[in-house]
């Protein structure tokens, strides 16, 4: 509902981003979890407070008029000051923190994740959280857009500390590995890819293409699980990751696990949050993911791989 003094309102100023950043007051109210209704009335009473059009509703997608485009940069810098001064209110142990939009790759759903919003809840009594999980490239769009507060993917080539608009916390490293039928090598066994449509995908296509391997392959899937249960079976060998492996253990007694037999490839897990929004926060929720995941994934791995040690470790 507009405000009847014609006042401008944060939750008019996040309505109006949602749907500058979305192109379409539908898939605004779907980020924000509102109605569609709720979304124009708000937008409806923003330009009613500004005296100024800021969206063109007859263009499809949505598109920002020039007052739009002037006012988004200063919507940005309003928001980012109410967030800072949130963080401000929390004190050092997050304790006023009322909302985390946390996002987080799939790999750690198993026991990592439950373990880390619940800590998290414990720390943060009154703080409501909303999960999403999904690829790496998905969710850093959403930490840009600004639909995530803070997100744990794969990095994609940033070292630790601030990067532009975001700050970058190291979590983990870890190697690509072979995985084989149990018993066996990987002598006439097809490759079965994991899919390239995601980062991690890419970066293994991209290693053997550096290798200039052309490896058979049938089956290219995006499913951990699945693709595990085909090399259990007998179909083929693949190249995943002890998270990888982890994530779907049901299938660990029936395969087996050793270095890649070429050159070396690994990969980085990092925790990211835009740049001097949530003061400390990233730092402190990242040391408790660091400690969560030496505990539940690198020491029960390095247990059953030893050979791991020196490259799979925190970082």
């Amino acid at each position: 509902m507009s405000d009847p003094q014609g006042r401008v309102t944060l939750w008019g100023i996040e309505s109006f981003l949602a749907v500058a950043d979305e192109g379409s007051i539908s898939a605004a109210a779907r980020r924000l979890g509102v109605s569609p209704s709720a979304i124009s009335q708000q937008i409806t009473g923003l330009e009613a407070a500004l005296g100024s059009v800021l969206l063109d509703r007859s263009a499809r997608p949505i598109i920002l008029t020039p007052a739009g485009a002037m006012f988004r940069r200063h919507a940005q810098t309003i928001l980012n000051a109410e967030a800072e001064a949130r963080a401000d209110l929390a004190v050092a142990d997050l304790s006023g923190l009322t909302t985390l939009r946390f996002g987080m790759i799939e790999d750690f759903d198993a026991e990592v994740t439950p373990a880390l919003l619940s800590a998290l809840a414990h720390d943060l009594r009154g703080c409501r959280f909303l999960l999403e999980t999904g690829a790496s490239h998905r969710l850093l769009d959403q930490l840009e857009a600004r639909a995530l507060d803070v997100i744990v993917a794969a990095d994609q080539g940033t070292e630790g500390g601030v990067e532009g608009w975001r700050e970058v916390h190291p979590i983990l490293s870890e190697p690509f590995v072979a995985v084989t039928p149990r018993g066996r090598g990987i002598e006439g066994l097809p490759l079965i890819q994991y899919t390239a449509r995601h980062l991690m995908g890419r970066q293994i296509a991209a290693h053997l293409a550096r290798q200039n391997l052309r490896l058979a392959h049938r089956f290219e899937l995006d499913s951990y699980s699945a693709i595990l249960a085909m090399v259990a079976g007998g179909e083929g060998w693949t190249i995943l990751t002890p998270l990888a492996l982890h994530h779907a253990a049901r299938f660990r007694p029936y395969v087996s696990v050793a270095p890649l037999p070429f050159a070396p490839l690994d990969r980085s897990l990092t925790l990211s949050a835009r740049a001097g929004v949530l003061r400390d926060i990233p730092a402190q929720v990242a040391s408790r993911l660091r400690g969560l995941v030496d505990a539940q994934v690198i020491k029960p791995a390095l247990d059953q791989w030893p050979w791991m040690k020196d490259s799979l470790r925190l970082l």
